[in-house]
């Protein structure tokens, strides 16, 4: 029997979807994808799966492609009932599209120039945008809720996470930003979001 299938980079943005299949206990399988040579860890050409060549891509067990995070995860979350995503409450379901439209167009995006390893202006200017999105962020989760979308963990915890952790790999602190610090220390305690980035070989030694 088939089942699905993750395409993968360690550390990328489709590691909220591995964490979110970790959060629900759905069986997959992770193919590590190289996203630069297009081409994933058993030799095949990764754009005959995702033609854009970008992860992440998940291939349901009867074969179809899913694309986007503002797909995936939304998919991922209705897979079993109550968690980790709102059912049948079409506010709350609009909260959640409002939040991975935001994170994927704003607070993405806007991380996205330092990948590209930018130097003396181009670097502040990228800073000046990503600081826009950042302040933003540090302000809404001022209001004291645990986690993005209230009082429980859901999909765009996972893709929150995954974003605002790449402020070590850039060098970014968040020492002027404590709810921000707080909001990654406290999702990055979860287990399933621990064993993700022990998987992908990312987990830092205690």
């Amino acid at each position: 029997m088939s089942i699905m299938k993750l395409y993968y980079a360690p550390g990328a943005c489709s590691m909220a979807s591995r964490i979110s299949l970790y959060e629900i206990g759905q069986d997959a399988e992770f193919v590590k994808t190289d996203i630069r040579a297009k081409r994933t860890e058993d030799g095949r050409d990764f754009r005959e799966i995702n033609p854009l060549g970008y992860v992440p891509a998940l291939e349901l067990d009867g074969g179809e492609i899913l694309t986007e995070n503002g797909a995936i995860l939304p998919y991922i979350a209705g897979l079993k009932p109550g968690a980790p995503g709102p059912q049948s409450n079409p506010l709350a379901e609009a909260r959640l599209h409002q939040a991975l439209g935001f994170l994927s167009s704003e607070l993405h995006k806007a991380f996205g120039p330092f990948f590209g390893n930018p130097q003396g202006d181009a670097r502040d200017a990228a800073m000046t945008r990503l600081n826009l999105r950042l302040d933003y962020v540090e302000r809404y989760l001022g209001d004291g809720r645990e986690h993005w979308l209230g009082d429980r963990f859901s999909v765009a915890d996972a893709y929150a996470f995954v974003i605002l952790k790449w402020a070590n790999h850039f060098g970014i602190s968040y020492s002027a930003r404590p709810n921000i610090a707080r909001y990654v220390e406290r999702i990055g305690g979860r287990d399933s979001v621990r064993k993700a980035l022990a998987d992908e070989g990312l987990l830092q030694p205690a």
